[in-house]
């Protein structure tokens, strides 16, 4: 996609980096304005967010909008909402798998079918394998996984980097090179109140 935006954009720079906005961020155009689902994107605020002044958004607006290729594009564009981040403070687990992009199917089938055999409950899977962009897999389950789980995902075909964010901190002690372990600090201390407040 941003070889797309790369070419329609190349001798506009500021509109390229608002058009990258709107893709990165799910936002559609339509009808001359720019929309997050069905609610209205005010204008002033984007363009202070992106750092340009409101004529370029505009500006860019026009331009996807003539812009046929462009316009099927923009018009359909919708935010992906994700448990990532919250997945932590839920007493789940989130894997953030970046794989070789030679190796992507491989690697996508290998960790889910992992996850399978040992009856891992799943709640939500998305990857993303844009060609300009790291190919990376997102997995959220329900609990916390297996240490052995979390070291097998290491050795699976095409495996670069593992991102675990987890309320657990003792999966510190299985982080490489490779992996890093992001835990809530908050649910810690929610954790830590509440064991203290019990009799």
């Amino acid at each position: 996609m941003m070889l797309i935006l790369e070419e329609y954009f190349k001798s506009y720079p500021a509109r390229k980096k608002v058009a990258e906005f709107l893709f990165e961020n799910g936002l559609s155009v339509k009808y001359g304005r720019i929309y997050l689902r069905n609610v209205e994107v005010p204008i002033s605020e984007l363009a202070r967010i992106i750092g340009v002044n409101r004529k370029i958004v505009y500006h860019t607006i026009e331009y996807i909008e003539r812009t046929h290729p462009l316009k099927l594009i923009f018009e359909r564009l919708n935010p992906l909402p994700s448990l990532i981040n919250v997945a932590p403070l839920m007493g789940w687990e989130a894997l953030e798998v970046e794989l070789e992009k030679e190796m992507y199917l491989e690697g996508f089938s290998e960790v889910l079918s992992m996850l399978y055999k040992r009856n891992i409950q799943v709640i939500e899977v998305f990857s993303r394998n844009l060609r300009e962009e790291p190919t990376k897999l997102y997995i959220i389950i329900d609990g916390t996984l297996p240490a052995e789980v979390f070291v097998k995902v290491k050795e699976i075909q095409g495996f670069k980097k593992l991102i675990l964010r987890t309320p657990e901190r003792d999966k510190e002690k299985y982080v490489c090179n490779y992996c890093e372990v992001r835990y809530c600090p908050k649910r810690i201390l929610l954790e830590r109140i509440a064991a203290s407040q019990s009799p």
